[in-house]
């Protein structure tokens, strides 16, 4: 039996940037987190211990805060974009890079001074080769609530169910979504943007029977709105409200009262795609 080098790939993680663009007395923040991961002719290092091919990790830590020097960083899939290319050209040894980047939002509360936004976060994954790029975009902790609008029945039963049905109930999630796209667009900011409102208005106007209803007329939407997308990754975990008993209180509880569970959730996964893509040149995940 012969042992081998399966895959492989190297690089730095979590490498913290805040870039601050100075216009005159009113300035610009960018928070990212950029992880970078290499991989190509790489088996020497693996098997003789050869570093000849390895650029070092540091150097992958130093470039990210040289180009937020140099070029400026712009929205994260540029940046990805830029960085992830740059390795691939510089160095012959390498056939493909990953960079992924969390982008941190910050709301503007002056020319000078802002606050974080906490209730989600804006990602970016590039993945460029010798012969092509792939760009995917996403959100992650997107918390939406319908207070109504959401149904739960029909479903089987077997001897462990004791899950009542309900024509009524609240439906809330924390949305995850990965969008890889086709080309380019001319505005990347435009292109998240309208994908995070189409994701909101589906989830607001559809009346839902399921959680993966739900799910299918989300990606429906940005689909159908935005051309540049090939397909959508969500990840919804629902977030369960539990109605609470208020009879030994003598009162009625209306669907007015209840309690926000934490754990353990459903988690409804799905993706949504057109029929005509090209497909991934490399995995990708919701």
């Amino acid at each position: 039996m012969a042992i081998v080098l399966g895959e492989n790939r190297y690089g730095k993680a979590e490498t913290r940037l805040v870039r601050v663009t100075r216009d005159g007395e009113t300035h610009t923040l960018a928070d990212f987190n950029v992880s970078i991961a290499l991989s190509g002719d790489l088996a020497a290092t693996h098997l003789t211990g050869d570093n000849s091919g390895v650029l070092p990790t540091d150097s992958m830590k130093n470039t990210v805060y040289a180009f937020a020097k140099e070029h400026g960083v712009g929205e994260p899939e540029e940046f990805a974009l830029r960085l992830a290319r740059h390795f691939v050209e510089t160095q012959t040894q390498i056939r493909a890079a990953r960079v992924g980047i969390e982008a941190f939002g910050w709301e503007r509360l002056g020319p000078h001074s802002f606050k974080r936004q906490g209730d989600h976060t804006r990602t970016a994954e590039v993945t460029v080769t010798v012969e092509q790029s792939q760009v995917v975009s996403g959100i992650s902790g997107m918390v939406l609530l319908n207070s109504t609008n959401s149904e739960f029945h029909g479903f089987p039963r077997d001897k462990y169910t004791t899950l009542p049905e309900t024509t009524d109930r609240i439906l809330a999630t924390a949305v995850d979504a990965r969008w890889r796209h086709l080309h380019d667009p001319a505005d990347w900011g435009k292109s998240y943007a309208g994908v995070v409102e189409a994701l909101t208005r589906a989830f607001v106007e559809t009346h839902s029977l399921s959680l993966q209803q739900t799910l299918f007329a989300m990606g429906s939407r940005v689909l159908s709105e935005q051309a540049e997308i090939a397909e959508i990754r969500l990840a919804l975990p629902n977030k369960h409200h539990y109605l609470v008993d208020l009879s030994p209180f003598e009162l009625t509880n209306d669907n007015e009262v209840f309690i926000a569970g934490d754990r353990p959730y459903g988690l409804i996964e799905g993706t949504v795609t057109r029929d005509d893509v090209p497909p991934a040149i490399t995995e990708w995940y919701p």
